[in-house]
């Protein structure tokens, strides 16, 4: 979204783009090595153990035919013992190293899921603040069970990675040291075997990435309508909603099914490379034998590579990189996709256009929620002067929050235009515009983090006279100066931790954020019953708060007392609008005067009917 500092929306500030994110996708491989390349001494520790790990597979068909043909067959079973107790200790080298890696890989996978997450928040809030794009409703999918996947493909591609390139290196060294013969035999066919699943892998990529935008589309798709299931209710749209939800399933369904299907030709692979050469070999064991080309312990050695060494191999490569692996390319290429970032407007060498003031003015401001509906607001015609305080009231329905959306930029007219300081808010600069204006909606924003953090959360990196806005003098003066000083000492001060924002009650939740506003740079401040949670007296000090503060108050009233503060009132009716004084609106507008009538008559009925067992801020607020 763009505009307004929005306190209830933690999308307030543009992030900084990282090393990650950026106006222009990165590649897969650039991708994967910007995420490792800060963990290259892990990564170089796990490679030095992992040639450790390989010593087995290197050794163990040389020490077989070693302990046949020197020790068994020439009746020195001693001997034989030996080499295979060589063996047993080699591989025992290799648990111990196993046991050793699996903290170092931790150094890696565990600060990448961390990485990827900062990326795509960084990335999805930006799109969405600078409004170059809507909301992104399927990044929580991409936060969640994309980055997670990122993190466990990355984590079993490393822990099987290392046995599946050295392993396979080792072993081929190996067979081709005892034998070349029986060598021959098996590097032909594992050629072949490797040719196959390279062509195969194009496939189960297209497949793979079809999966992953299935399953995104899926959580687009039902996401809002589970949000809306009221609406879907009450608009009798059952079969329209479960005709949506029906496609997106059987699209998801389908491209499962399809990935499966793909992933059987895998195991063809393992067929071809390693099952037929071992037959061949078998096969051919005695006319080798007996010819002497081969003897009877190279055979068994043979075997033992073949089985031990190219099998679990070969099977590691096909479901590795044929599984993790395409998985892990299309995840990482679909993130890298949505860790762009839009690029900054080319510098054209001219000085940036600034408002010249904070008075808002809207001209024949238009708006509805859908082209065919009755628009909300209709050719409104508005002046808000600098430093005005202005109290906008009407029946339910009427607009008033919708009006508060379109001065803060939160939506954009259908009709008309508002300006601010003479300049369009569409072409204010995007950081000014946020930086004036500031939003406090009715359901306030708290987020697990010290008292300090909520309240400075508006006034970072911005300067006035050289002094910083978040000071903490600055920010216990507007906790005092909005009534939340007590609420603040008693949590502890401004460092105390808040790690149940639900255990605040809803005034509490208000008094932080209007504190946290109060604090902020805003010029124009509008209050969306953003104190209706508070009693009158709280909320009185508030609003009187925010009128002696440098800057315009705007407020969404719920109470006849808001009204009677502001310098001026607009009603609001559907296509109506009327402004002036309080006194003014009692004589012009019969609808203001019921309004009015309504408030007090619900306070003294309030007042009579709970005196004294309830509070009074359970006052009913207007329809």
């Amino acid at each position: 979204m763009s505009g307004a500092s929005l306190t209830g929306s933690p999308s307030v500030a543009r992030p900084a783009a990282g090393p990650l994110t950026g106006p222009h996708a990165l590649s897969t491989p650039r991708l994967l090595l910007a995420l490792l390349r800060p963990r290259r001494r892990p990564l170089a520790v796990a490679l030095a153990l992992s040639a450790v790990e390989s010593v087995p597979a290197l050794l163990s068909g040389l020490l077989v035919a070693a302990a046949v043909d020197h020790g068994f067959l020439a009746e020195r079973p001693g001997v034989g013992l030996a080499f295979l107790g060589l063996l047993a200790a080699v591989m025992s080298l290799k648990a111990v190293a196993t046991r050793v890696m699996l903290p170092v890989l931790a150094e890696v996978v565990e600060p990448l899921r961390d990485d990827l997450v900062r990326a795509v928040v960084t990335a999805t809030v930006t799109r969405a603040a600078t409004g170059a794009e809507p909301p992104d409703t399927a990044a929580v999918n991409r936060l969640t069970a994309q980055v997670e996947t990122l993190r466990n493909l990355v984590s079993a591609l490393l822990r099987s990675s290392r046995q599946l390139g050295v392993s396979l290196i080792a072993a081929l060294v190996g067979l081709l040291a005892l034998s070349p013969p029986a060598a021959a035999i098996a590097v032909g066919p594992m050629l072949l075997a490797l040719a196959v699943f390279a062509w195969l892998l194009r496939t189960l990529t297209n497949r793979q990435r079809a999966l992953i935008l299935a399953d995104e589309r899926l959580t687009a798709e039902v996401t809002p309508i589970l949000a809306g299931i009221r609406d879907v209710a009450a608009c009798g749209a059952h079969d329209q909603a479960r005709a949506t939800v029906d496609a997106a399933v059987s699209a998801q369904v389908a491209a499962t099914m399809s990935m499966a299907w793909a992933g059987i030709g895998r195991r063809l692979i393992v067929t071809l490379g390693v099952h037929l050469p071992l037959l061949v070999l078998l096969i051919a064991a005695r006319p080798l034998v007996d010819g002497g080309h081969l003897s009877a312990g190279e055979v068994i050695g043979a075997v033992t590579y073949l089985a031990t060494g190219l099998d679990p191999a070969l099977r590691m490569l096909v479901n590795s990189v044929g599984g993790w692996g395409v998985a892990l390319a299309v995840s990482l290429r679909r993130i890298a996709e949505s860790i762009t970032v839009p690029a900054s407007s080319p510098s054209t060498g001219r000085t940036p256009v600034r408002p010249l003031g904070y008075a808002l003015h809207a001209e024949r401001l238009t708006f509805g929620y859908a082209p065919e509906a009755t628009p909300v607001v209709r050719d409104l015609d508005l002046t808000i002067p600098e430093r005005a305080h202005l109290a906008v009231v009407g029946p339910s329905g009427a607009g008033k929050s919708t009006l508060s959306m379109l001065l803060t930029g939160l939506l954009t007219p259908a009709g008309g235009r508002i300006l601010l300081g003479g300049l369009a808010l569409e072409e204010t600069p995007e950081h000014r515009l946020r930086t004036a204006i500031a939003l406090v909606p009715q359901e306030a924003y708290v987020f697990t983090g010290t008292v300090r953090e909520n309240l400075a959360y508006l006034t970072r990196a911005h300067l006035s006279g050289g002094e910083a806005w978040g000071t903490d003098a600055r920010l216990r003066a507007a906790a005092t100066a909005v009534g939340a000083l007590p609420l603040v000492e008693r949590l502890g001060g401004l460092d105390a931790l808040i790690e149940e924002p639900s255990s605040l009650s809803a005034g509490e939740r208000q008094l932080i954020a209007l504190a946290r506003v109060h604090a902020s740079p805003a010029r124009i401040v509008v209050l969306d019953e953003a104190t209706c949670h508070l009693d009158p007296a709280a909320e009185q000090r508030a609003e009187e708060a925010f009128a002696e503060r440098d800057g315009t108050l705007i407020v969404i009233a719920h109470r006849i007392s808001s009204a009677m503060r502001a310098q001026r009132v607009l009603l609001m009716d559907g296509s109506t609008t009327i402004t002036g004084t309080h006194p003014e609106l009692l004589t012009r507008s019969p609808l203001y005067a019921d309004l009015v009538g309504h408030w007090r008559g619900d306070a003294r009925l309030m007042r009579t009917a709970c005196r004294p067992a309830r509070h009074a801020n359970e006052e009913r607020t207007m329809p």
